[in-house]
């Protein structure tokens, strides 16, 4: 099943799935506001940095927060090598930016992810007081911005409301992890295969 999509595709997600409680995604650019130069430039900087986590073998998942046209943190997903949990791309791109702010409240930042961020890394957008987040491509399993849950932007229950806009350079970031999840499943299979005889032919051939 082809995962982290665009909007359009949802419909047949739904239908394949036979998963009539599915939520529908919030519409693209759910505060009214449309993708910028701006938008496209900084997340093309988050795919570079999901490529990092691809060449250590970890989820490609690139963020980047940028403050008054500088940037401000980066982080790319790292749970494997760190061995915790919650080294996703966007917490380690907070982490990064309240070191170099001397500040965990990152006031008028935005944040540009290539994957719609968990319910996990929302909330912590929502209490470092980030100002907008940018996503790529949805993610249907676990997506916190309308996807599945609805957690981006915040409702009246929050103390903190942030704007959301999603989709940008979706077929991009889509791609690198269908493209690392493939490679994933090959390298899998080969692992399964059984090992040759000398000689040089597979066991089937030798009986």
């Amino acid at each position: 099943m082809n995962l982290y999509l665009r909007s359009a595709d949802y419909q047949a997600l739904a239908a394949s799935d036979n998963t009539a409680a599915l939520t529908p995604p919030l519409a693209l650019g759910s505060v009214g506001e449309e993708a910028s130069g701006d938008d496209r430039r900084w997340m093309g900087h988050a795919l570079t940095l999901a490529e990092r986590a691809a060449a250590m073998g970890e989820v490609p998942v690139g963020a980047v927060l940028i403050r008054e046209g500088q940037v401000l943190g980066e982080g790319w997903n790292c749970p494997i090598a760190t061995h915790d949990p919650s080294a996703h791309a966007e917490i380690r791109a907070l982490r990064d930016a309240g070191h170099r702010a001397g500040n965990y409240r990152l006031p008028g930042a935005t944040l540009y992810v290539t994957l719609e961020p968990c319910p996990m890394c929302a909330s912590a957008l929502v209490h470092a007081r980030v100002a907008r987040v940018v996503f790529g491509a949805r993610d249907p399993k676990g997506g916190a911005c309308g996807s599945v849950f609805h957690l981006l932007p915040p409702d009246q229950r929050f103390n903190h409301r942030l704007a959301c806009l999603g989709e940008v350079l979706a077929d991009e970031c889509g791609d690198i992890l269908r493209r690392f999840f493939q490679q994933r499943r090959r390298l899998a299979r080969l692992e399964r295969m059984p090992a040759p005889l000398p000689g040089g032919l597979p066991p089937q051939a030798a009986e």
